[in-house]
């Protein structure tokens, strides 16, 4: 327990630095580029952050492997704690000036979720936990929602870049449960949505084409904010899949089953029963 706190704490400054960084070039870009895929956007900002976090990150942790969205792995990958990083998670947003994005620094240690900080600059929001040492938000204690009813539930999504090209593209998924839900909203950010879910703000939350640096800390959060983080199948977590739902618990056994039984679109139609 003292060395996860040791840990979250850093990674918390990691956090709060690279946000300091992201808010100094809000509305003043002029880098924006894609990295190869349509839609997939690195900015002056990105880079910026992830200097300002690894710079902390290497200096307290110096034998721990990084995996970074921008500079990939650093550091000593045979090492049992990982870092997963992603110093701007919602670069679309960020570059519109859509305050929905955020920093993410999740630690793997021997590949299992275990510290997690997402702090969302704009709105000055932190969040952060540790296996063991429950969730927060500005040092509050958060918990996952109680609605028990997929009818009654409000969920969140997104859609990977590669959704012009394939037919798994999470277009049926949307569409269904949309109709079997009170809604389904687009936040833009895999971390911000993994944390609204341990808010109790959205009641659930599922995804395909996610990167480790997206999850790895939002995954902490929910769980240690009680609630429950698989694959689409209801099995164990790979963080390497690309896949995730995460739900308040009471409705993932739902959630799973819709995820599982839904097929892709066909001719632009899709079975809503």
């Amino acid at each position: 327990m003292p060395q996860l706190q040791i840990f979250l704490d850093i990674a918390t400054e990691a956090a709060l630095a690279g946000g300091a960084v992201l808010m100094s070039f809000w509305g003043k870009l002029e880098n924006v580029q894609e990295k190869g895929r349509s839609g997939d956007l690195v900015t002056e900002a990105d880079k910026a952050a992830e200097a300002a976090i690894l710079a902390v990150m290497q200096r307290h942790f110096p034998d721990h492997g990084i995996l970074a969205e921008e500079s990939g792995s650093v550091g000593h990958q045979d090492s049992p704690y990982r870092w997963a990083i992603d110093p701007l998670d919602g670069t679309t947003n960020y570059a519109h000036q859509y305050p929905v994005f955020a920093v993410s620094i999740g630690l793997l240690i021997e590949g299992v979720p275990a510290i997690g900080v997402v702090y969302d600059p704009y709105h000055q929001d932190l969040y952060r936990a540790a296996q063991g040492l429950g969730a927060t938000c500005n040092r509050l204690p958060i918990h996952v929602s109680s609605v028990t009813e997929l009818g009654r539930s409000l969920l969140v999504t997104g859609f990977a870049y590669d959704r012009r090209d394939t037919p798994d593209n999470n277009y049926a998924e949307f569409c269904r449960l949309t109709h079997l839900t009170q809604g389904v909203r687009r936040g833009g950010s895999a971390a911000m949505d993994l944390a609204q879910v341990a808010c109790g703000r959205v009641d659930g939350y599922w995804e395909r084409g996610l990167s480790p640096w997206d999850i790895t800390a939002g995954i902490v959060l929910v769980q240690e904010a009680g609630g429950k983080v698989t694959n689409y199948a209801g099995q164990a977590t790979d963080v390497y899949s690309g896949r995730l739902l995460a739900s308040n618990g009471y409705l993932h056994s739902a959630l799973s089953n819709v995820l599982s039984h839904t097929s892709p679109l066909a001719d632009g139609a899709v079975d809503l029963s």
